[in-house]
């Protein structure tokens, strides 16, 4: 008996996910660079969260390294005492944190099959109140910011 390879047994291998960072307001939107369509908050294929814990590292936020744009890095912490799923958020360089993955997305997250870019702050008198960060799968492409 031969294997059916019929279109309906075979799965197209996934699309690499290819993102722009657009200008929007107090930071960047989401752009789908092979269809040009914007890409929403909740779109399955990535995540973008408000980074938790802020409040704790108020003065860490305000470093241009978490300025919309920069790309952050994603830390597990395993051995973390209150949260073992745990998932925290630095600056490229890994000098800062700035905070956490939410848990309830960090439970079901890898860190390293994920990358973080700040997308959008919070500024207050400004001052820098909060983050919002997306987390997009390791293998997508995300192009620099456009002016």
């Amino acid at each position: 008996m031969q294997p059916d390879t019929s279109s309906s047994s075979r799965q197209a291998p996934r699309a690499r996910l290819r993102l722009w960072l657009e200008r929007s307001g107090s930071g960047y939107a989401l752009r789908d660079a092979a269809t040009y369509d914007r890409v929403r908050d909740d779109d399955p294929r990535v995540r973008v969260v408000s980074v938790a814990g802020v409040s704790y590292r108020a003065d860490e936020l305000q470093d241009d390294a978490f300025a919309p744009g920069r790309r952050l890095v994603l830390v597990p912490e395993p051995h973390n005492d209150h949260d073992p799923h745990a998932i925290g958020i630095w600056d490229a360089e890994r000098r800062l944190q700035v905070g956490y993955v939410p848990a309830d997305v960090a439970r079901d997250l890898r860190a390293s099959e994920w990358q973080a870019v700040a997308l959008r702050d919070f500024v207050e008198s400004e001052r820098r109140l909060g983050l919002r960060v997306l987390l997009a799968p390791r293998d997508a492409w995300i192009g620099s910011p456009r002016s």
